[in-house]
């Protein structure tokens, strides 16, 4: 079953609820459970919006989503370097055999 996206809007007013209820029951995590329900995802689904907020806040250790993004960036720049680096070393042996068997094949005639 393909998981159900959820749009930025409805993550931050899920959020929202979450830290505006937290006072009204005795944990983070009961609060995430009474909350997830009313929005339609599952309370662990939900605990990670949280936890990332926070995190985007500065409130908790951990990477904040715009590193997370510009380390898939770099993820995906450094597989593309990768395959020009490959392609290039394939056509400069390429090249260096061509050039080999031109000089053989001049210096036999």
């Amino acid at each position: 079953m393909k998981p159900v996206k959820f749009s930025p809007e409805v993550r931050e007013r899920a959020v929202r609820m979450v830290l505006e209820q937290r006072d009204e029951y005795p944990s983070l995590w009961q609060t995430v459970v009474a909350i997830a329900p009313k929005i339609g995802c599952t309370p662990t689904t939900l605990h990670g919006w949280v936890s990332q907020h926070q995190i985007d806040a500065g409130q908790r250790p951990g990477v904040s989503s715009a590193e997370q993004q510009r380390i898939r960036e770099l993820e995906r720049e450094v597989k593309e370097l990768r395959r020009a680096n490959e392609i290039l070393r394939l056509a400069s042996a390429f090249f260096a055999q061509a050039e080999l068997d031109r000089v053989k094949s001049k210096s036999k005639a």
